[in-house]
This record gives structure tokens, sequence and C-alpha cells, in this order.
């Protein structure tokens, strides 16, 4: 009996050997898991910049992809399923799918990109005290509504009338129409807004917009509305009416102007604060960062089907010119 004894105790020891290496090993080597809400090719810059900090998909990172089509419905029901994963932080682009995530949870870190005002949208407390489990970049900056309305009148000097098109499903959407018409009433234009939201229907709109036609069309970088930005663009060709966009892609797709921070540069820097986080850093320590880099485009081929002559002295400064 005692025998007994000692060989159930020795093989007891020599499981727990065996098995706490094990159980070390596969703590050690856990890989990470990133959910990413509406993957998109502007995603790329994101994970290639995570690949330059060491994260290779499939080895020491993994990515988990939902969408919701910028629906707030189905934004709402592929953030539940990250969180239900679980995945160790989620990344979001755009406010509607941040809002989705905020609601989601409150323990999973959020990084999110390209956000228009996250303070007026209740994403978080302050930009240098974000607060919460949520951090990242935001796309606006003080003036950035007059500044795109003067880079427009420097293109189109007659222009007096302009619509901005506005997701009323995105609060960060309906807080730039505000700043637009307070910065289009001190540059002596008149604004006037077309709503285009998830539930809208686009010949809708569009037709609203020729009802009261104006002399260009602002567009911002709701994730909605990018989604269908070919579609946005087509019809502005098809009626001869210029486009003054935020996201120089946009020029690069066919739209006449744009100026506006650099999505891809925002992508890289929300990439490092993901490895930061990933390397224990809490998000409430990571202010939300200001834009530093930004873009000005002009597609000139564009410009030639509107009629539309350049002057040189906006072809010099910008940054990206299509011929």
């Amino acid at each position: 009996m005692l025998d007994m004894r000692r060989r159930e105790f020795i093989t007891l020891i020599g499981g727990a050997a065996v098995a706490w290496p094990l159980a070390a090993q596969a703590q050690k080597t856990k890989i990470p898991r990133i959910g990413i809400v509406d993957d998109s090719p502007m995603w790329q810059t994101f994970r290639q910049a995570l690949r330059e900090l060491g994260y290779i998909e499939g080895q020491t990172v993994n990515y988990e992809y939902r969408y919701g089509d910028g629906v707030p419905d189905h934004l709402a029901t592929a953030t539940n399923e990250l969180v239900r994963r679980p995945v160790d932080l989620i990344v979001t682009y755009g406010t509607p799918p941040t809002q989705a995530a905020k609601m989601a949870t409150t323990t999973i870190p959020i990084v999110m990109v390209g956000i228009g005002d996250p303070v007026r949208a209740g994403l978080v407390m302050s930009l240098a005290r974000p607060a919460g489990n949520i951090t990242g970049n935001t796309i606006v900056s003080p003036d950035l509504g007059a500044k795109r309305l003067q880079i427009l009148r420097e293109a189109i000097s007659s222009v007096s009338r302009v619509a901005y098109l506005a997701n009323p499903d995105n609060a960060s959407s309906m807080a730039t129409l505000a700043e637009m018409k307070v910065a289009a009433a001190t540059a002596g234009m008149t604004l006037t807004s077309v709503e285009l939201g998830s539930g809208t229907d686009f010949d809708g709109a569009f037709a609203a917009l020729l009802r009261d036609r104006p002399d260009a069309l602002l567009v911002g970088n709701d994730p909605l509305h990018q989604l269908h930005v070919d579609r946005i663009i087509d019809f502005l060709a098809r009626q001869q009416l210029p486009g003054m966009f935020q996201l120089k892609e946009h020029v690069v797709a066919g739209g006449f102007l744009a100026y506006g921070a650099s999505v891809p540069d925002l992508f890289r820097r929300a990439a490092g604060y993901v490895h930061r986080i990933l390397q224990g850093t809490s998000p409430a320590d990571l202010p939300v960062e200001l834009p530093a880099k930004f873009e000005l485009a002009v597609n000139l081929k564009t410009a030639k089907a509107l009629g539309i002559e350049v002057p040189p002295t906006l072809l010099a400064r910008a940054d990206v010119v299509i011929e």
C-alpha cells in the first residue's frame, strides 16, 4: 500500500513537471488577436505598419474581420461578435463603428482611426486624457473646414453656393456640418446639407441635391459614404458638378479636388498605438492624436471635363496631381 502511494506521488509530481513547462510555453507563445471592423484596401497600410513592428499574420498576430457596412444595427452585431470571440483589441475606422465598439465593451481596448470629433461624439472625455478603454486619432484639426472652402474658392473663383453631404447616423458628420456652416458664412458662402444615411435612398438624396443645385458638393470622410464613393463620383461626373473631397484617394478615383489629413499616415500611427497597448500601455494613458500630415490633390482630367481651369499657384502646392 505504501509502495502504491509512493508510485502515485511520483506520477503526480512527474505529470506536474511535464504539464508546467507546456502551460508556460502556451502562455509564452499566446498570439494576440486583433478585431477589425469593415476591412477594406485602406487597411493595408495598418497591417504593413504592424508587420514592420514585428507582427506577422498567422505567426505573431491574428486578425478577426467583421463587417457592418456602415449600418448601425449591423455594426452592433459585428462588434458584439468580436467581443464574444473574444479579441484582445478592436480597431475601428470612423465614428459609427467606434460607437458600436464602445457600446459592446468597456474592457477590451479600442483604437479608433480617423474619427471626426471623438469628444463631441461622446467617445472620450478629452483628447489629452481619453479615459476608459478608447484612444487613437482624429481626422479633424482647427480651421480644417475653412481651409477646404478657401482651396475650393481658389480653384473655382465664382463658387458661392455649396452643399455638404451629411450622414445623420454619424455624430461626427453632423458636427462637421455645423462647423462647415459657420466656416461658409465667414467665407461669404451659402451652405446647404444633403442627408445620406444608412436608411436613405441614394437616388432620393441625389434628386434633393439637384433640386437646389449648388456650385460644388463637399464630401467628408464618413465610412458609409466612402463605401459608395464610386457611385458619388460617377453621379458628380454625369451632372457636371465639382466635388470637394477630404481624401486624396477619392481624387485618384475621379473626384475633382481633395484636402484633408493623410489617411495612410493615420493608419500607420494607429498601428503604433496598437503595439504600445499590446505591450501593456493602457489606452487611457495615450492621448488622442491630431493629424500631422495633410494632402492636397487635384484631378486635371476631371477639371477639364468640368471646364475648370485650375490656377497654376494651386497646382504648385498640390501633393498629388492627376493628369
